[in-house]
């Protein structure tokens, strides 16, 4: 049961009062057909809209089924007009992108009734009013008196307890109208029908009460109705809610109206991602190149630990604060050079060692340790017993090669020992980073081989020293040097003591020969890989430093070693030693197992900073001399490279991210035309009982749609263009497969143009829910 109760609704236009409803107090039944008639102007569709919850009056009440609407939230309002009334317009109001079903289904929708029984309802609807072939068809497809029925069969789909008819045969012929107005009178059997009307000739003939209306006041009712008393509050609400998927759903059927459309504005949206994308991709490309190059690049840059090393970070800072000339004053002043100042006794021990060997194997699966230990070896020549040097330089004793040692060490250069320290045989250093040309790789610590350059040369004085006779520039089979024979010869059968007390290296002889019980073999020939930038072995003759172990194990008992211990002068040479000098010989005598350099090659750069940091903890709280210093080698190519190209991606992601904000305030334009284009549709979803946020929701999804296909859209180009991006760089550089397209970071990129895109587009989605429903309803 309906009931107004003196409303009142004014409207005010500059000094213009008009009362549309003017003290309106009248009563309904439950089911029963009301007329309303009257002149244009004279408040009839105020009071339709009023009664619909379109409008809102100023004062009195509307009471429904005992339940006053004085309270009534704008989402009860939504909710009422969503389940209590339906309204057929004049103009039929369908979505014209929607099927005749769809359009019928609209209002289930916005209540949350399940997709199968809102199904079965608007076949229903559809049946009962005639339509049951055409539930498939697009409106434009149907005449005017089906696009009515459709309309009647929307109103009615829900099952509300009052029907609103707007003339509803307004814009119908005579034959036409009067089926219409059949359908309505059925309906009326079971509903409240209120209707509008110019026509009285259809109200005498179908409607059971008539109202007249006129300057927003009833003049007469040709059936008047007192309700009872203290009516009972029977009045239920069920809250509207449309679920997200629908909204998508909606939105997507309208975009897939305008497809062409839909495409160029997705594309110009898109131009910012494929420049932001593209940008990526070279950033990325080249990155992996940089960190390819660096990490092959790493072996020639070792983290170096030295017995004597120079404190860089001194430097740094020296050279931060005297960077300037000083005023000159006539005078110099004694000082001693900054890198005699900077220099620093690094003291390595056994303790020191094992803290070395405990380092990660992911971060360095490298570490060379260089001892400077002298090998005495001899060759068998066609009978010719011969010493064999393996060092491409003089390694004599009485050269004291420590020397040579300390400089190499310095500037990070190894000698050629090839690590074998936290080796795996997955990734073994050499068939990691050199090619086997002959033979076999080593297996055993008296296993050696020789390096070739790049061009397959060989040292001169190394294939001398093996024995050979040969001359530069001459040509020499491989597979007869490979299996060549030498015998390793303790420091007890190499060296002779003297009457004067020094020693000296005997004669080599078949006896000597024959003494010692170590054969080293040359087990291949190997040269770097193409694509290995590593120049860890010098050309020449190289061995494991598991040998040199072997070797030390050997000699560290030797007579002679036992006497330079016990003498400050050199046994060799009988020349005073400095304690440096004392602990060079005995190392390289084999007499000391301790290194005089440790080189650990780091996997990567960032496993570089990790084994800096696990160097640095063993400083911790230690004295400055306790203290051992490294020389980070690498760390000059991660200052000169570290940071460049992300700064460039920053700044070229920043000019295309311009184009981005550009695309997200062109979405916001496009929605708000989109939003004047469907103010229609924005009226009939309030009609239907959609709240603000369910419009809000219509159009957030219409511009998460576009923002996510732009996304996708520009991914999708970026990815095409870094073909022949690639191509272009690659005949330009000759570096391959440079723009290489990240996908994680596409999928961000999609992400971030969805949510810039719905940001865009959110503010004229706000505005749509805040249009009025009885204004848009009558825009065209």
């Amino acid at each position: 049961m309906l009931q107004l109760e003196h409303l009142m609704k004014t409207y005010k236009v500059g000094d213009t009062i008009t009362h549309a409803l003017n003290d309106v107090t009248i009563n309904f039944r439950n089911h029963e057909f009301v007329a309303i008639l009257g002149p244009s102007g004279s408040g009839k569709t105020t009071l339709l809209n009023v009664i619909g919850g379109l409008d809102h009056y100023d004062s009195g009440d509307i009471i429904i089924n005992g339940k006053s609407t004085k309270n009534f939230t704008q989402t009860d309002w939504d909710a009422y007009r969503n389940n209590t009334v339906g309204f057929i317009f004049q103009s039929y109001n369908l979505i014209p992108h929607l099927s005749i079903i769809e359009n019928v289904e609209l209002g289930m929708t916005l209540s949350g009734v399940d997709s199968k029984e809102r199904h079965e309802k608007a076949i229903a609807a559809l049946k009962k009013v005639g339509l049951g072939e055409h539930i498939y068809k697009k409106p434009n497809q149907l005449s005017g008196g089906q696009m009515q029925r459709v309309a009647i069969a929307r109103a009615i789909a829900n099952d509300p307890d009052i029907l609103l008819c707007d003339e509803p045969t307004g814009a119908l012929d005579t034959k036409t109208s009067k089926d219409i107005m059949k359908i309505i009178k059925e309906l009326s059997k079971d509903k409240l029908v209120i209707m509008v009307t110019h026509n009285p000739e259809l109200a005498d003939e179908y409607a059971s009460r008539i109202v007249h209306f006129q300057d927003g006041k009833i003049l007469s009712d040709s059936d008047p109705y007192t309700p009872p008393k203290d009516v009972k509050d029977t009045f239920h609400l069920k809250k509207t809610k449309m679920s997200y998927w629908n909204a998508l759903k909606l939105s997507f059927t309208n975009i897939m109206t305008k497809k062409g459309q839909t495409f160029l504005t997705a594309f110009a949206s898109s131009i910012g991602i494929i420049g932001i994308a593209i940008v990526l991709a070279l950033s990325h490309g080249f990155q992996k190149q940089i960190d390819e190059t660096q990490t092959k690049t790493l072996a020639q840059f070792p983290i170096s630990i030295s017995q004597t090393a120079t404190d860089l970070s001194a430097n740094s800072n020296r050279e931060k604060s005297n960077n300037k000339n000083v005023k000159y004053r006539g005078y110099l002043t004694a000082a001693i050079p900054d890198n005699e100042k900077n220099t620093h006794q690094n003291h390595i021990t056994q303790a020191y060692l094992n803290y070395i060997k405990k380092i990660n194997p992911a971060y360095a699966n490298n570490i060379s340790f260089i001892r400077g230990t002298q090998l005495n070896l001899l060759s068998n020549n066609d009978g010719k017993i011969s010493k064999v040097e393996f060092s491409n330089t003089n390694n004599s004793q009485n050269s004291l090669a420590s020397a040579q040692l300390q400089s190499m060490n310095t500037m990070g250069i190894n000698t050629n020992v090839f690590p074998t320290t936290l080796d795996s045989k997955k990734n073994s250093f050499l068939k990691t980073n050199y090619q086997l040309l002959e033979g076999k790789w080593p297996k055993a610590s008296t296993d050696v081989v020789l390096v070739l350059n790049n061009k397959d040369e060989a040292n001169l004085n190394a294939l001398t020293n093996l024995g050979l006779k040969v001359k530069d520039g001459q040509k020499i089979d491989l597979s007869k040097l490979i299996g060549k024979k030498f015998k390793l010869v303790t420091n007890n059968d190499y060296y002779q003591k003297l009457s004067t007390g020094t020693y000296v290296p005997k004669t080599p002889d078949q006896a000597m020969y024959n003494s010692a019980s170590t054969t080293i073999t040359l087990a291949g020939v190997i040269r770097s890989k193409n694509n290995s930038q590593m120049a860890l072995l010098d050309n020449g003759i190289a061995y494991s430093d598991n040998l040199t172990k072997k070797i030390i194990n050997q000699n560290k008992n030797s007579e002679i070693v036992q006497a330079q211990k016990n003498s400050n002068l050199n046994v060799l040479t009988n020349q005073p030693l400095a304690n440096s000098q004392k602990e060079q010989l005995l190392a390289s005598l084999g007499g000391s197992s301790l290194p005089s350099s440790i080189l650990i090659y780091p996997t990567s750069f960032d496993s570089k900073d990790k084994i800096l940091s696990y160097l640095d903890k063993w400083n911790k709280g230690k004295k400055s001399s306790a203290k051992i210093i490294y020389t980070d080698m690498s760390g000059t190519v991660t200052q000169l490279t570290g940071g460049v190209l992300s700064g460039i991606t920053t700044v070229l992601v920043a000019f295309a991210g311009i184009s981005l904000i550009t695309s997200m305030i062109m979405i916001g334009i496009l929605t708000y035309t989109s939003v004047l284009e469907r103010t229609k549709e924005i009226g009939i979803l309030k009609a239907l009982g959609a709240r603000k946020r369910d419009i809000t929701r219509v159009f957030d999804a219409e511009t998460f749609i576009l923002g996510a296909f732009s996304g996708v859209l520009g991914i999708f180009i970026a990815y095409l263009l870094t073909f022949p991006i690639s191509a272009i760089i690659y005949n330009m550089t000759d570096m391959p497969n440079v723009a290489q397209l990240d996908w994680l970071q596409a999928i961000i990129l999609v992400v971030i143009a969805t949510i810039l895109t719905m940001i865009g587009g959110h503010l004229p989605a706000k505005m749509a829910a805040k249009r009025d429903a009885a204004e848009a309803l009558r825009s065209e």
